[in-house]
């Protein structure tokens, strides 16, 4: 009953800060949301309805949430299984298009954000909520992406970003506001790194990787196992595609995030995956940080395998121009862009006849292509071989050679005055 009396009296009054109706808060049950519940009641006057996002960041991260968001607070939790819209519609599209940002990072992170953030309008829509809120820090990249995603399906959702407006530094001062609001303090163990999981990857962040110069520990790798200790037998596996997206392994057709989830089991425990890189942030600094992304490594040598095959060089060329920009465009929120979609478009028409199948072979931390097959494949061996064919004439190629070597012919005559 003192909840039912509490909401009543927030419709009625004015928060410290201004008034909203209902806020939708990306929830985690992590102590900073658990903050953010209480803090946006007293400051705004609201209702909080809490969102959570099952991304495959493990079934652990999931339980009791619904009791921990109605002892901050909240009116409400909703919980949305979004991995299958995820892999499909979020993660395949980039793996098509080849996108990697800064030569390294698989965009694990960028591509949840949207996602998550996609959701969170729709619960908006549904409960009649006014406004949207994140606990994203004002120093990353995400706030970005959670906000650009808010602008472009909703404009009129009001955003409130709590670590840019309230005076909570750290860890103690949100512990010390949680206990005068009453709010349980989550007694998980406080991880030294700072973490992000999904079912494509789990990034690592702080402590001593705040430092360039330390090797990661060896204890800190959580989805992959280090490469010494991997089996010391090969494992081939064969990944299907259909126009530029997997839909098989080893011959058995499964639903995006199933073959994702089955390549992670197979990827970790031969120790595919490890990314150490320094990036560069959106907001301009530079971070550190090392992923573990083995199902999306394996996906991606396979992928640009079978385009070995069935894309000539030109497209090539450009695709893997354009990939870049594509990878940019992703990393820096910018999912919902009529650029990158424009660019999606692209992808997916130079992609039609990229079908076939690749095997690979995973060996402590490698992975090497064995085979690649394509009823498109545009190699022809009786072109390619070494002895004569009817098709190709090696004697045409002297031709070829003064004709393309013409230009630099010119210039060397002219500066040798001949």
């Amino acid at each position: 009953m003192a909840q039912v009396i509490r909401e009543s009296e927030t419709k009625n009054n004015k928060g410290l800060r201004g008034k909203l109706n209902k806020v939708v808060l990306a929830y985690s049950g992590g102590l900073d949301t658990s903050v953010i519940v209480p803090w946006l009641r007293e400051n705004y006057g609201c209702e909080v309805v809490c969102f959570t996002a099952d991304v495959g960041q493990g079934i652990n991260e999931l339980e009791g949430l619904e009791k921990k968001a109605k002892a901050s607070g909240a009116c409400q939790l909703v919980v949305k299984d979004l991995k299958e819209e995820f892999v499909k519609d979020f993660i395949f599209p980039c793996l098509r298009a080849g996108a990697i940002y800064e030569r390294k990072y698989l965009l694990g992170t960028s591509m949840a954000r949207p996602v998550i953030a996609k959701a969170m309008v729709d619960v908006a829509n549904e409960v009649g909520a006014d406004a949207v809120a994140h606990g994203c820090t004002g120093k990353g990249n995400d706030q970005v992406r959670f906000e650009l995603t808010f602008f472009a399906l909703n404009p009129q959702l009001n955003v409130v970003a709590p670590w840019r407006e309230w005076d909570i530094t750290g860890r103690e001062d949100a512990i010390e506001y949680a206990k005068k609001h009453n709010v349980p303090v989550p007694v998980t163990k406080k991880s030294i790194y700072s973490r992000d999981g999904n079912l494509w990857h789990l990034s690592h962040e702080g402590d001593i990787l705040e430092d360039p110069a330390n090797e990661p520990k060896k204890d800190m790798y959580m989805l992959t196992v280090d490469p010494q200790d991997a089996p010391n037998e090969p494992e081939y596996v064969e990944i299907g595609f259909v126009s530029g997206l997997p839909v098989s392994v080893n011959g058995k057709e499964l639903s995006p995030a199933s073959l994702l989830s089955d390549l992670n089991q197979i990827g970790g425990r031969h120790g595919v995956g490890r990314i150490d890189m320094v990036e560069n942030r959106l907001v301009g600094m530079k971070s550190r940080g090392v992923y573990e992304t083995p199902g999306g490594t394996i996906l991606f040598a396979a992928a640009r395998e079978l385009e070995s095959l069935t894309l000539d060089r030109e497209t090539m060329q450009v695709k893997d121009n354009l990939a870049l920009k594509y990878a940019e465009l992703v990393y820096a929120g910018r999912w919902f862009d009529p650029l990158r979609e424009s660019m999606d478009a692209f992808m997916e028409k130079v992609t039609e006849t990229t079908t076939g199948s690749v095997t690979l072979k995973l060996y402590k931390g490698s992975v090497a292509v064995t085979s690649r097959k394509s009823p498109y494949s545009l190699y022809r061996q009786d072109i390619s071989s070494f002895e004569s064919g009817d098709i190709y004439d090696q004697a045409d190629a002297a031709g070829f050679i003064r004709l393309y070597g013409l230009p630099m012919r010119v210039r060397a005559m002219l500066e040798k005055g001949i």
